[in-house]
């Protein structure tokens, strides 16, 4: 059977199997409903409600309001939970098929001196219930560890790196695997950049991020190819209270790049609708490193006070969502512009560190001039969820448009002409263009069948990049990708929980030809002419899978056990099929191999959680194998056409193997201190292939954080802190050419913040002490490691949070 009318089939028995499945059980559950109040009869968010002993859980709205779907007649307990507030329990008798919880008070829970009762948040829960690893952040911790980007800010988590450049750019890093390896989402749809490039950011405004979930591990399953190596996760923002109009108004200072912005919100809302804005604005001058020479391919870059010329830039970003809610329908749009424009140091990019003006980039810090990128990205999209009897469904459509430049003077080189011609199609100055558009549709159904929570659910993506510029490195492409899936999480009883999970997934990419606006000197035979050489053919690759994952939880009381056994796939992208030039960057020359197979990878992922009135332990180690890993090869070639001898790389596949883990440790000395140990390692070695015994590039060396925090009680302030981070680096001497092995590093950190209240809202405040001592140091995943550029020097970091209500 064609596999096109396989997908079909399946498509059509798991919408029948939805449907059937909703006939049988809308008249066996029960839709439960309610409001949390405290005891001061103030409505209470984020309350963890829970019905047994089925175990179905949510948590509570701005209102305090929870709904909770599916609840099999046969339940019996109802229980709520709130930090510092005693645990809330009582008996159900569900005989009607929609039951009104009457209004539920938690009283103040008395802590004393020798004891800390913490009770379970819903982040908690979720890593009890789920197989993988998870970890969940929330706009506390973003502004307490506030960086450059939002995922400078996730970093200080084991087990997740960044590979940055420059101090407003970063991409994420999940136990070593990062680029098209590692999925974003955000508020639902995929976030779709040039991610590919090392160089190239990830446009997501922090100020805007509310809860982060960070999935460790292979998660095609959930999201299909490209999240082979894990995910991030950005949830949506919660919906303002019911007839509030306020907001919050963001300042943030940093010493190291003279960086000064901030970001201003407005939200309100009636009964059912509502609207959410936000307007960042961030603008930052060339940082500083701890050096005052870099060594750019042994040539000695002297630094003007030890400030990386033209790493300046600025950020614009615009953010809106407003939508409809009820209580069995919500539909919510949201809508997004980034904007970055950011320089590249001027002496790591081209094809010869020696020739820039120093004197010209010299007499500013904060002015942008090239090689510089200028980056928008727009999006649009909507999330629409209803219930229909036991079945609750989610559609989420998107569209993005993600248009970058990269701006350089014009330097023939190769066989390129010396001087530009006037009639070429690009602007003299416009090295290199992508312009893609990416339209999104997914659909789910949640439902329970008795002790079964089944989601299935199908999607679908369509993207078009196209190119500019007067030089070459990949080429214009169309990509479609499709996938459905089935996920039954089954609660056997009070302690056991299974997973499984099968998806089916079908990709396409159709490559354009390329060839050369100049003429080369081709020599044949003794003979020389002129061509215009073809640097990417017309190709069309198309891809299937089917993909497995299977877990069990063990929860008893105190300790929980879990493991997660599954597949997942990567298709290759253009990059790796068809790229056939140099990158600046790197300086060296990059060639596709369009015979490369999918990426496939088998992973075994342990956990194990003990939690007790002071103490915290979690481990999460893990075991992966890729039988046809891709990755770029350096080779004996060197380019003859379009640069100055750049060595040639070229894409590969080979087995790979990789094993390691993370460690998180807690324990509560005092009431008011507290300490915590997060290490994490990371192996990985190539089992074939030409770098047979090599590791893989960008493998962070094993590190460990000690941290101590001081919350102090003082008069009219509130969860005042002060923390103190260590980080040992471990040496990386395990390495694949042309990486240079890396020292170990160590690195301390200063945090201290509070809660000032002031009327109805309280003013948060921070403050950070970046790289205290303004050690000299080397990251290993850093985008500028080839060229032994440290890190950035001490940066003091303050942050001010304003919040206000103008109606309530």
């Amino acid at each position: 059977m064609p596999k096109n009318k396989s997908i079909r089939l399946l498509t059509f028995c798991l919408v029948l199997f939805s449907l059937i499945s909703a006939s049988k059980t809308v008249a066996q559950s029960v839709r439960l409903s309610g409001t949390v109040f405290s005891n001061e009869r103030k409505p209470l968010e984020g309350a963890s409600v829970t019905v047994f002993p089925a175990k179905i859980s949510t948590i509570t709205d701005k209102d305090g309001g929870f709904i909770l779907n599916g609840i099999p007649k046969n339940a019996t307990k109802l229980t709520v939970r709130f930090s510092g507030y005693a645990v809330y329990e009582m008996k159900l008798k569900l005989e009607k098929s929609a039951v009104i919880i009457p209004n539920i008070f938690l009283i103040s829970e008395v802590k004393e001196l020798q004891e800390v009762i913490v009770s379970e948040s819903y982040e908690g829960r979720r890593k009890k219930e789920e197989s993988l690893n998870i970890e969940t952040v929330n706009s506390s911790f973003i502004q307490r560890n506030l960086g450059g980007s939002l995922m400078q800010s996730l970093q200080r988590l084991p087990g997740v790196k960044t590979i940055s450049i420059g101090s407003g750019g970063s991409k994420p890093l999940i136990r070593g695997l990062g680029f098209n390896q590692v999925i974003v989402v955000e508020n639902g749809i995929k976030h779709e950049g040039q991610q590919w490039g090392a160089d190239h950011g990830l446009e997501i405004d922090q100020y805007a991020v509310n809860r982060v979930e960070i999935i460790k591990g292979p998660s095609s399953f959930m999201y299909g190819s490209d999240a082979i190596g894990g995910a991030v996760n950005i949830k949506p923002i919660h919906q303002p209270a019911k007839n509030v109009l306020g907001g919050n108004i963001d300042f943030t200072g940093k010493s190291n790049n003279e960086q000064f912005g901030g970001s201003v919100n407005l939200f309100g809302r009636k009964e059912k609708w509502f609207f959410d804005t936000r307007m960042t604005v961030m603008d930052y001058g060339d940082y500083r490193v701890p050096t005052d020479t870099v060594h750019v391919y042994n040539y000695a870059v002297r630094l003007h006070k030890n400030q990386l010329r033209n790493t300046a830039g600025r950020e614009f970003d615009l953010h809106g969502s407003t939508g409809f809610i009820s209580e069995k329908f919500k539909s919510i749009v949201y809508l997004s512009r980034v904007y970055t424009k950011s320089g590249f140091f001027a002496n790591a990019h081209g094809l010869e560190p020696r020739n820039v003006d120093t004197n010209l980039h010299d007499k500013s810090s904060r002015d942008i001039l090239m090689p510089f990128q200028e980056v928008t990205h727009h999006k649009i999209s909507n999330t629409t969820s209803f219930e229909l009897g036991n079945h609750q469904w989610e559609t989420q459509i998107g569209f993005q448009k993600n248009f970058r430049r990269e701006w350089s003077h014009y330097v023939n080189h190769g066989y390129m002409p010396p001087i530009y011609p006037d009639e070429m199609y690009a602007p003299q100055d416009l090295e290199r263009q992508y312009d893609k558009e990416v339209f999104s549709i997914a659909v789910k159904d949640h439902f329970y069948l008795n002790k079964h929570q089944i989601t299935i659910g199908a999607n679908a993506e369509k993207q078009e990049n196209t190119i500019n510029g007067w030089s070459f490195l990949i080429p214009a492409f169309k990509q479609f990708n499709s996938g459905i899936f089935v996920y039954d999480k089954w609660q056997l009883n009070d302690f056991w929980l299974l997973h499984g999970a099968v998806r089916a997934d079908y990709g396409q990419i159709k490559i354009k030809e390329y060839m050369d606006w100049f003429p080369s000197e081709i020599s044949e035979n003794g003979q020389t002419t002129q061509e215009f050489l073809k640097r990417s053919e017309d190709l069309t690759r198309q891809f299937s899978s089917f993909n497995w994952s299977a877990g069990v939880n063990y929860n008893p009381g105190s300790l929980t056990l879990k493991t997660n056994l599954g597949t997942s796939f990567r298709m290759p992208i253009a990059k790796e099929l068809a790229s056939n030039g140099v990158n600046y960057h790197y300086f060296r020359f990059e060639k596709g191999n369009s015979d490369l197979n999918p990426e496939r990878s088998y992973q075994l992922d342990l956990g194990m959680e003990w939690q007790a009135s002071k103490w915290s332990v979690q481990l999460s180690p893990f075991f992966n194998y890729f039988p046809n890993y891709i990755y770029l090869n350096p080779t004996s070639q060197h380019d003859i056409y379009y640069g100055a001898g750049n060595q040639v790389f070229e894409y590969q596949q080979s087995k790979v193997m990789r094993y390691g883990g993370e460690l998180q440790t807690r324990y509560q000395v005092l009431r008011q201190i507290s300490v915590e140990i997060l290490a994490e390692y990371l192996y990985s070695e190539q089992l074939s292939g030409s770098k047979k015994g090599y590791t893989l590039p960008f493998s962070p060396p094993a590190s460990v954080l000690f941290g101590m925090t001081y919350n102090p009680e003082i008069k009219n302030l509130r969860d005042t802190y002060l923390s103190l981070d260590y980080r040992y680096t471990a040496p990386q001497n395990q390495i694949v050419p042309p990486e240079k092995k890396t020292n170990a590093s160590n690195v301390i950190n200063l945090g201290l913040g509070t809660k000032i209240r002031s009327g109805k809202q309280d003013l948060i405040l921070s403050l950070q002490v970046q790289n205290l001592f303004n050690t000299r140091y080397l990251n290993h995943t850093s985008f500028y490691r080839l060229i032994e550029l440290p890190e950035a020097g001490r940066n003091i970091i303050l942050s001010l949070r304003l919040p206000f209500l103008l109606s309530n």
